[in-house]
């Protein structure tokens, strides 16, 4: 769509920034450099809308006729949140916890304007089929998920061999819920 506003995607995200481009919004991309810790309180989508928040907060003051999208995504499963691995044995650790199992995967979109501030939430429930050691490891050799919730990417190899079932928006998965993003864009008001 031709937007008659300024877009702002305040995300690190590449798959954020290839999902917005495929609604066809022209829009500027930056990059927050800020803490993402929070509560240990926070639980499912509540940790998702809070750093989305944040992130919003972090970014500031915006100009008329602006709206900058923060977003926000984690894994959870038992009772906590998968969070990005930092080695190759913690995304082991992850994917052999997730092989087998249902998790739900929680991505929150925060919309700031001048004057206003709105976060939306979408979940999608994921079921991986069992993963033998030599699947995870090949898939954590050659696709290195060190950038990704829980450890993986839907739309890489381990999603396409090993994901049997999604209940919800493939994209919520891939970190930008797209219909909430084009509702929202599609309705704004200045």
């Amino acid at each position: 769509m031709n937007n008659t506003f300024k877009i702002i995607l305040a995300s690190q995200s590449p798959r954020r920034e290839e999902l917005l481009r495929s609604l066809n919004y022209t829009f500027d991309t930056i990059h927050l450099d800020m803490d993402e810790t929070y509560s240990s309180q926070l639980k499912e989508n509540q940790i998702t809308e809070y750093l989305a928040e944040q992130k919003s907060k972090y970014y500031g003051e915006v100009e008329d006729k602006t709206v900058v999208i923060t977003a926000d995504t984690i894994v959870w499963m038992n009772n906590h949140a998968l969070e990005k691995p930092k080695n190759f044995e913690q995304a082991k650790q992850m994917l052999s916890e997730l092989s087998g199992n249902s998790h739900k995967v929680y991505t929150s979109v925060g919309f700031k304007t001048k004057n206003d501030f709105q976060v939306f939430t979408d979940y999608t429930e994921v079921h991986f089929m069992k993963m033998s050691d030599n699947e995870i490891e090949y898939y954590i050799e050659n696709f290195k998920p060190f950038d990704k919730s829980g450890s993986y990417g839907i739309q890489d190899w381990i999603g396409i061999a090993k994901i049997d079932k999604i209940s919800g928006s493939f994209f919520t998965i891939m970190g930008l819920p797209t219909h909430i993003v084009y509702d929202y864009l599609e309705n704004i008001k200045f």
